[in-house]
């Protein structure tokens, strides 16, 4: 997989992306400077124009948005204090939450002034998925919001090929509805990036009844709903399983995926976030994410240890996941 073509696909898309953390974030505002220059999207950073502008003075002519002096914030506390006062919420709540930035650019995309988020570089997940779950909220009742993570690089195993892998990042504990529809999102976000073919592999520690347990019986319960969206698929399957030709002709030698999978679906997060960050610093991976998956607009978060190029490259996947319809 070559990166340059999610940029250039991004490009062409001319989405608007908002960052939270540019006045606190050096990394962010590097990453900014490079996507306003190449026009992968346009930008909307959060801060003080005048403090911003005085540490870079290229940054002139970028759009700076203040919470403290946006003329529409009253639009948006009105906003966020109707999607929670059931919860409890005071319209004061509102007023000061709406000038925490996190929560502030969550609110541009949901009223439609910005087209997605990229926050995380300088804080939690929490920071991010927090006020994504609460104002942008999953796409379907009862539905849920995942993670997943964009794993790709020169590696003598992978070559050129590119892996989506989840949960990494949210869902502790998934049950088999929950896996049904992690996988689900996990295609529609491989499909955005312009990847094909996707072969969805339900991974355990047990391959096609090897071993039993509990945990096994949630993963083959999963792959069962899953199959009859008739995508290529196979569970439950150990790791060599779904990715080893030669390991798939002998645990598994029915497979439809025959040891080529390209989604990989965890048990739980545990085994997806120690997997996912295994293949990044052993295997020599990029791993782009965490990618938030389920949710009515899009919202990324980063890892606190991702680089200026990650950055980079989850904007332009957050450029993707924008839903046609909504433009």
């Amino acid at each position: 997989m070559k990166v340059k073509q999610l940029y250039k696909k991004a490009k062409e898309l001319k989405r608007t992306i908002v960052f939270p953390e540019a006045s606190f974030s050096d990394r962010t505002l590097e990453a900014v400077k490079y996507i306003h220059k190449k026009g992968i999207a346009r930008v909307i950073l959060i801060g003080d124009e005048s403090a911003l502008v005085l540490r870079d003075k290229s940054l002139i002519e970028y759009e700076i948005i203040n919470p403290q002096t946006f003329p529409n914030r009253d639009e948006l506390v009105k906003r966020l204090y109707k999607k929670r006062k059931d919860k409890g919420m005071t319209i004061e709540e509102a007023e000061k939450l709406t000038l925490d930035p996190y929560y502030f650019s969550t609110l541009l995309v949901d009223a439609g002034l910005a087209d997605g988020m990229v926050a995380g570089a300088e804080a939690s997940t929490a920071n991010t998925v927090r006020p994504a779950l609460q104002v942008i909220k999953a796409k379907r009742k009862g539905g849920v919001v995942s993670s997943c993570f964009l794993m790709f690089g020169k590696n003598k195993f992978l070559k050129d090929k590119a892996l989506i892998i989840a949960d990494c990042g949210v869902i502790m504990h998934p049950s088999a509805d929950e896996l049904y529809q992690i996988a689900c999102q996990s295609v529609e976000t491989y499909l955005s990036l312009g990847l094909k073919d996707p072969k969805v592999a339900f991974l355990s520690f047990s391959s096609k009844g090897s071993a039993k347990d509990e945990s096994v019986d949630i993963v083959r319960e999963a792959y069962e709903k899953f199959k009859m969206t008739g995508i290529a698929c196979d569970g439950e399957l150990q790791f060599d399983s779904a990715m080893v030709e030669a390991v798939a002709k002998h645990k598994a030698p029915n497979s439809e995926i025959k040891g080529d999978a390209n989604i990989l679906i965890f048990p739980d997060l545990n085994s997806g976030n120690i997997c996912y960050k295994a293949m990044q610093y052993i295997g020599g991976l990029n791993a782009v994410g965490p990618i938030l998956q389920g949710l009515n607009k899009p919202i990324n978060d980063l890892s606190r240890g991702c680089s200026v190029e990650d950055i980079i490259t989850v904007t332009a996947v957050t450029a993707l996941q924008v839903n046609k319809e909504e433009k």
